[in-house]
C-alpha cells in the first residue's frame, strides 16, 4: 500500500493564498466588466440624446455634452464607481438604474431577507458590507423593509374561500419599545385547513390581549373577507374565554373544540406533587377513549376520584368537557390533529426563532412585516404539501 504524505502546513498556507489569489483577480474583473457595461449604457443614452454627429454646428445642435460625473452604485459584485455621461442639460444613467437608486434590486432583497431571517439590524449592516463592501446603517435597513408594508396591506385585504372545514386560533405575545418603555403586543393568529389537507396561515391581527373584542375583531375580517363559515366544521381554541365568546358571536354553528395540551397544562399546574402521576394518566383516558360516550364515563370517574382533593379542578373539568370532546363527532384519524392547536403552535416556534435575536421590536410595524415574512413563507411552502390524515380523511 502506498504511502500517503502529509499535507504540510506550507502547502496549505500556499493553496490558501492561491485561492485569494484566483478569486480576487476574478472578482476584479467581475467588477470591471459591470462598469464598462454600465458606462457603455449611459453613453449610448446620450449619443441617442444628441442625436446630430459630434462635430455638427452649433445651431444643429439641441445641447453639448459636458463629460461625466461618478457615481457609486452597490451591486452584488461589490461597490462600483461609475462614470456617468451628461451634457449640460441633464445626466444619462443606465437604463437598468433608476434615479436616485444606489443599490441594485438584488442587493435591497439580500438586506431586506437578512432582516427577515433574524438577523438585527446592526448585524445587516455586516453581513451587507462583507459582501458588497458597502456600510449600511440600522436606518438604512430599517427604510428598506418599509416596502414590506404594502405587501401587508394585500394580504390583510386578499379575498378568502369560504371551503375551509377546520379553523385553528391562538395567540402570540412579542414585545415592542414604546416611549414608555417596553411592553407586550399580542398577536391573533388564524390557521386554516381544507376538507383536502389544504391549509394556510388566513390572518393576524395585532391587539393588547385576548378580550372577546379583540378575538370578534379577527373573526369578524375573516368574514367580511369571504369566510363566512358555511363549511366550517371545527374551530380549534387553547381555551381563552374571550375566543369562545367571540366564536358565539361570529361562527354560531361551528363546534367548538379546546387544546388538550392547554387543558392537560391547566390541571397539572394545580395538582400535588404526590397525585401527579396518577391525575394525569386519569385525564388522558378521557381523551384516548374510544368513543365519545367512553370519554364522557371517564370523565365522570375523573371527577368522583378527584373530587375532595381539587373541587375547583373538578368543576372547571365538568364545565369544559363538553368542548374538549368535540373532535369525536368527526372522522376518527383526524382526533389526534383536532384535539390540540399544536398544529398552530408549530408555527409559532418558527416566529419565536426569527424574532429571539431581535430582542425587542422598534415599533409596531415592524411586528407587521416579520409576521406576515414568515406566514408568507410558509404560505408558499405549503401550496404542494398537504396534510396526509387530512388529505386520506377525505
Amino acid at each position: 500500500m502506498a504511502k500517503v504524505t502529509p499535507i504540510t502546513e506550507h502547502f496549505q498556507h500556499f493553496v490558501k493564498d492561491l485561492q485569494e489569489s484566483f478569486w480576487g483577480d476574478l472578482q476584479g474583473q467581475v467588477q470591471q466588466s459591470a462598469r464598462k457595461f454600465f458606462e457603455l449604457l449611459s453613453e449610448r443614452q446620450r449619443d441617442l440624446y444628441m442625436v446630430s454627429p459630434r462635430y455638427a454646428r452649433p445651431e444643429q445642435r439641441k445641447d453639448y455634452r459636458n463629460g461625466y460625473y461618478t457615481r457609486d452604485f452597490v451591486t452584488r459584485f461589490g461597490t462600483l464607481r461609475l462614470r456617468i455621461a451628461r451634457t449640460r442639460k441633464k445626466g444619462f444613467l443606465p437604463a437598468v438604474i433608476k434615479k436616485f437608486q444606489r443599490r441594485a434590486e438584488e442587493v435591497a432583497l439580500l438586506i431586506r431577507e437578512a432582516f427577515l431571517r433574524g438577523i438585527s439590524t446592526r448585524q445587516v449592516g455586516r453581513v451587507v458590507a462583507a459582501l458588497t463592501e458597502e456600510k449600511v446603517s440600522p436606518q438604512t435597513v430599517s427604510r428598506i423593509t418599509q416596502g414590506l408594508d404594502q405587501a401587508v396591506q394585500q394580504f390583510h385585504q386578499a379575498r378568502l374561500d369560504d371551503d375551509w372545514a377546520y379553523l385553528f386560533l391562538d395567540g402570540v405575545s412579542l414585545r415592542v419599545r414604546r416611549p414608555v418603555g417596553r411592553k407586550r403586543v399580542q398577536m391573533l393568529v388564524a390557521y386554516g385547513v381544507k376538507r383536502d389537507g389544504r391549509r394556510e396561515l388566513l390572518a393576524f391581527l395585532r391587539t393588547r390581549g385576548e378580550s372577546q373584542a379583540d378575538w370578534e375583531a379577527l373573526l369578524q375580517d375573516l368574514f367580511r373577507r369571504g369566510l363566512e363559515g358555511k363549511h366550517l366544521q371545527l374551530i380549534v381554541t387553547d381555551g381563552c374565554p374571550g375566543l369562545g365568546a367571540a366564536i358565539q358571536t361570529v361562527y354560531p354553528r361551528a363546534l367548538h373544540q379546546r387544546c388538550w395540551v392547554h387543558k392537560m397544562r391547566n390541571i397539572m399546574e394545580k395538582v400535588k406533587k404526590r397525585d401527579y402521576e396518577q391525575v394525569k394518566a386519569d385525564a388522558q383516558a378521557i381523551y384516548q377513549a374510544e368513543t365519545r360516550k367512553q370519554a364522557q364515563a371517564a370523565g365522570r370517574r375523573f371527577c368522583r376520584r378527584w373530587q375532595r382533593n381539587y373541587p375547583s379542578l373538578v368543576r372547571q373539568l365538568e364545565r369544559d368537557l363538553p368542548e374538549l370532546l368535540s373532535f369525536f363527532v368527526l372522522p376518527r384519524p383526524l382526533w389526534k390533529k383536532l384535539r390540540t392547536t399544536n398544529i398552530i403552535e408549530r408555527c409559532f416556534v418558527e416566529v419565536r426563532r426569527r424574532t429571539r435575536p431581535m430582542v425587542c421590536f422598534v415599533n409596531v410595524q415592524s411586528v407587521d412585516r416579520i409576521i406576515y415574512s414568515i406566514f408568507q413563507r410558509f404560505n408558499l411552502e405549503w401550496k404542494n404539501r398537504t396534510l396526509k390524515l387530512f388529505t386520506q380523511a377525505a
